[in-house]
């Protein structure tokens, strides 16, 4: 089809971007300083075979609908107006353009002098630069947006209920040996049955995925012969990144979807709409640069050639605008009404709810989130810091969102690493960290606590390395932080010593039994309830190798370590004790006369605030107690024992005796595990009030009342 074929109608105005309707498209693109919009056509070898002018503007919409093209159509924008960066303008039509609303695009991006719209070599002057750039960006396509669920929805699992499991769509499979070959490292790689039996046999409840959004790799990287792993730099916001497919990258996400719901498990998507791969104003010219630069990104008051910098990766999206808000509103609802997912995490988070630089806990991006009747269901999680003014806000987001909780990563790591003065924060934390979310309408849930994610050192890691070990980034090691609360346990790295190795292990059980056993939402990183490795690396971002991916090379002991994590998921989801809906506050409760919990020394007498300021404590016993958790859930109609819990919790480098509390319902104590054993079971033992129990030097254990 030549341009000379097409008789293009004016179309409508809504919806935005490129949606097939009876007899062709409708295409439509938002620039609120645009003087004309082309609208290029390709065939499937990137041959632009017809371009035509947008004939109609409605508002700040350039529209048109072109009859006879369909699904697999492939298409980009080149927009006219003025190229004036000081004025914050960098129109240039010699640049194609991908539309902000594609719902799939091509994978064909290279780094080359004719993607910048100024001309490199010129650098700041800002020089236009002539050059066309279609041979080398990605194509938007046309898709066909019906899918067959299958009568499958959302597991919809309650917040109380979640155990989350971080991972990566390509990482997590590339290496797995039950996944047929062709099909490892892709969406269609997490929907195969041994990786769905895997995930149920877990028991996680939710996947979290890092970013599947359309992402490029930064040129400083590929020249270093390594690429951008995590997809934290996107490009398309509503089209899946198109290399974690075979064929059909929106298709194939759907398949995934689907699978995983069927399975009973959630998916929650790591959404990044702090920045995109453009970057600062050296950047490219790929798509929201190039149709209306002054509307969707900040730029300094003083220079709009400059862009403000709240991400750290060069731009930051304006959601303040009225246009950039609907753009991610949009993209969100599509995520959740045409692909199925469940909820959202959101990456730097602050600045989404920035204007200009001032967070607003009350302003629009969050006001329109919450009226939804779409977005407003669906799980919202914030990484609650940026790098703009101010950034850090753990628990100043409103309700429903959940918020991750590096402060508890931290006092966990350190706690058992044997800090001093810890017991008082650990407790806290622990508690499900009432000192950030107590607040109105907020509940434990709105902690989401996590031991490793991610960013950072892998669980594994953090026991076996005081230092970072980057040197594959090509940074000379300064990239990444110097500051992980990471302790090697007496060697650096991998060690052949039985007693280092056995207590790197035993301290990944307490880590993973104080995580799965505190209040709030667990979060899991892939691997680490088996111990995988990154080699110290505790900035993975580029290395799309054996590094970061996944090592389903099982020894007996990581089997063992994730029958431990199995069995730990079973009992907090068998026991609304570790789970409540309100807050802990060690007050008696109307209908037993006794607490919720209470915090004890080792001779089983409640600490005393004398305790409580004893910088060289180093153990803690906590006895939970189910009153109030058994109407709860009869009101939820669940099933399942309600038993009171005692944990004890030892960091010191020696034994500590405690004496057992008596048992609130019953005259005993049953074991249910100590962390010192290497095994997923412990031999039965049992206490009465006034026992010793020999707890173990840095070890945890559990005892429960069956009364």
């Amino acid at each position: 089809m030549s341009s000379d074929d097409i008789h293009v109608l004016p179309g409508a105005p809504a919806p935005l971007g490129a949606n097939l309707v009876e007899g062709g498209v409708n295409f439509a693109l938002y620039s609120s300083a645009a003087e004309a919009v082309d609208l290029c056509l390709f065939d499937g070898g990137g041959t632009e075979t017809a371009r035509v002018s947008l004939p109609e503007r409605s508002g700040d919409v350039w529209h048109g609908f072109v009859p006879g093209i369909a699904a697999g159509q492939h298409y980009g924008y080149r927009v006219h107006g003025r190229y004036a960066p000081h004025h914050g303008h960098r129109f240039n039509e010699h640049k194609l353009l991908i539309d902000p609303y594609a719902r799939r695009i091509t994978d064909n991006f290279e780094w080359r002098p004719e993607v910048f719209g100024y001309t490199p070599e010129e650098g700041h002057a800002w020089q236009k630069d002539p050059r066309d750039s279609a041979p080398w960006v990605p194509r938007s396509v046309v898709v066909d947006r019906r899918f067959d669920w299958q009568g499958v929805g959302s597991p919809a699992v309650p917040w109380n209920r979640s155990v989350i499991y971080e991972l990566h769509v390509k990482g997590f499979t590339r290496l797995h040996p039950d996944v047929p070959e062709p099909l490892r490292g892709t969406y269609l790689g997490l929907a195969q049955p041994a990786v769905l039996d895997y995930l149920q046999n877990l028991g996680v409840t939710a996947v979290e995925l890092m970013p599947c959004q359309a992402f490029l790799s930064e040129s400083r990287l590929l020249e270093l012969n390594l690429s951008n792993y995590w997809g934290y730099n996107p490009i398309a916001l509503f089209a899946p990144h198109p290399g974690f497919a075979l064929t059909d990258p929106v298709d194939e996400f759907r398949q995934m979807v689907r699978a995983l719901h069927r399975a009973g498990i959630e998916v929650i998507l790591d959404v990044v709409f702090n920045h995109t791969a453009e970057g600062g104003a050296g950047g490219p010219m790929l798509s929201f640069r190039g149709i209306d630069n002054s509307t969707y990104y900040l730029l300094e008051p003083g220079d709009l050639s400059a862009y403000v910098n709240f991400s750290g990766c060069g731009n930051t999206l304006d959601v303040s605008n009225p246009a950039t808000l609907r753009l991610v509103t949009d993209c969100l609802r599509y995520w959740v009404s045409e692909m199925h997912v469940d909820g959202f995490r959101f990456d730097l988070a602050p600045s989404l709810a920035r204007r200009g630089a001032v967070f607003e806990r009350d302003g629009a991006f969050f006001a329109s989130l919450y009226q939804d009747p779409i977005l407003g269901q669906v799980k919202l999680i914030a990484e609650p810091w940026d790098v703009g003014p101010a950034g850090y806000r753990l628990g100043h987001f409103p309700p429903p969102w959940a918020e991750w909780n590096d402060r508890y990563r931290e006092t966990v790591r350190q706690f058992w690493r044997g800090d001093a003065g810890k017991v008082p924060e650990f407790a806290e934390r622990a508690a499900g960290s009432s000192d950030f979310f107590r607040t109105p309408g907020r509940q434990p849930v709105a902690s989401v606590n996590y031991v490793a994610c991610h960013d950072g050192l892998t669980l594994a890691d953090v026991v076996s390395y005081n230092h970072k070990h980057n040197q594959a980034n090509g940074e000379d090691n300064r990239d990444g932080s110097n500051h992980g609360s990471n302790w090697n346990s007496g060697q650096e790295g991998p060690t052949r010593i039985p007693r280092i190795q056995r207590l790197r292990r035993q301290q990944i059980r307490n880590m993973l039994a104080t995580l799965l056993l505190s209040q709030g939402v667990p979060m899991l990183q892939a691997g680490d309830e088996f111990g995988r490795t990154q080699g110290g690396n505790n900035n993975a971002y580029c290395q799309d190798n054996d590094i970061s991916w996944v090592n389903w090379n099982l020894s007996d002991q990581d089997h063992a370590m994730s029958e431990f994590v199995r069995r730990l998921i079973r009992l907090r989801l068998d026991h609304p004790v570790f789970r409540r809906e309100n807050f802990l506050d060690g007050v008696a409760h109307p209908e037993s006369a006794l607490k919720d919990v209470t915090w004890l020394r080792e001779d089983g007498n409640e600490m005393t605030e004398h305790d409580w300021r004893q910088i060289s404590r180093q153990a803690l016993g906590v006895l939970l107690d189910r009153t109030g958790v058994d109407l709860s859930r009869r009101r939820q109609h669940e099933s399942g024992p309600g038993d009171s819990f005692l944990m004890l919790f030892n960091t010191d480098d020696e034994a500590v005796d405690f004496i057992v509390p008596a048992p609130i319902t019953s005259e005993i104590w049953e074991v249910v595990f100590d962390t010192r054993e290497e095994g997923a079971t412990v031999p039965a033992h049992s206490f009465r009030a006034g026992n010793t129990y020999a707890l173990a030097a840095r070890s945890m254990a559990l005892l429960a009342d069956r009364g």
